[in-house]
């Protein structure tokens, strides 16, 4: 398990570069770009107006400009909105999905490469590529992106060998990070509601940003009440949207129902039970709350 690598075939890399890229990502990200540079890598999310989410990726430093690792369903939709708000700005915004790979490995591999520290986002040049640790979960691993010509070289001399790509997605299902489908959450929830507090996402200090304000009111008003959580299924399947009821209150909406299922929940109601078996329409399912996620619930 130690040497496995799931070489992330549906992630997908765009560049920004030019002489206002670090203005230009500032100002619609929800995290801090003073925070990502050659040795640090930071997860940030671009939100609607009002908060909604619409876009996740991590922002990587990258010669003069950034990489963005993001979903590669969402790569075209992110590189079209991105040239909607560039405008003036002084950037080229680039999807270099053809030519760039992410590979994923494990937190105790990466702890054993030279150069590598124990900080989440840590970043530094492995043959002059970058590796990262994944900035949302140590759990997650590290990231390596690299030109897919040099990636089986690096993966050898690393001693890596690739696993299922599924087994990544399941890691990631199991700690609570939505691994695939994230257009499906898109202006059904809020940035914070998708738990990007917790996972390193949102920086509360930084100026503004798109989507700030109600990000903003949402955490200073204490007004946070529904969380996105993963579905495990005990029997059958549930739908899109399908609404979850507890003693007929209704607590939460299904709203990705693929392979790796997550809810909308309201976590502080009553009603909600997270020991509790819930039967749908088409299924039996439970919800589980990550371990980082514990002490908030």
């Amino acid at each position: 398990m130690k040497n496995n690598v799931y070489i992330l075939e549906d992630r997908a890399i765009l560049y920004i570069n030019g002489l206002d890229s670090k203005n230009f990502l500032q100002n619609l990200v929800s995290n801090d770009l003073n925070k990502v540079s050659d040795k640090s890598s930071c997860f940030a999310s671009l939100l609607t107006p009002q908060g909604k989410f619409l876009y996740e990726f991590i922002i990587i430093k990258h010669k003069s400009g950034y990489f963005l690792d993001c979903e590669k369903n969402q790569s075209e939709k992110i590189f079209k909105q991105l040239n909607l708000y560039k405008i003036r700005s002084k950037v080229e915004i680039l999807n270099l999905s053809n030519e760039f790979v992410v590979a994923s490995f494990g937190y105790e591999k990466y702890l054993s490469i030279e150069g590598s520290k124990d900080i989440l986002g840590f970043t530094f040049k492995y043959r002059e590529d970058p590796i990262i640790l994944d900035p949302r979960n140590k759990d997650l691993g590290a990231r390596l992106i690299i030109n897919l010509e040099k990636l089986y070289l690096s993966l050898k001399k690393l001693g890596l060998k690739n696993d299922k790509i599924e087994n990544y997605h399941i890691l990631s299902h199991k700690l609570g990070v939505v691994p695939k489908n994230l257009n499906k959450l898109q202006n059904k929830i809020f940035g914070i509601e998708c738990n990007y507090e917790e996972l390193n996402g949102i920086d509360f200090k930084k100026g503004c940003y798109v989507g700030q304000e109600n990000t903003a009111r949402i955490k200073l008003k204490n007004k946070l009440s529904k969380r996105l959580l993963p579905i495990k299924i005990i029997s059958g399947k549930v739908s899109d949207d399908e609404k979850i009821y507890n003693n007929d209150v209704e607590v939460g909406k299904v709203l990705i129902n693929e392979e790796y299922p997550f809810a909308l929940i309201k976590f502080l109601d009553k009603n909600f039970d997270k020991d509790i078996i819930f039967k749908g329409e088409n299924g039996s399912f439970k919800i589980f709350i990550p371990q980082w996620l514990q002490t908030k619930i």
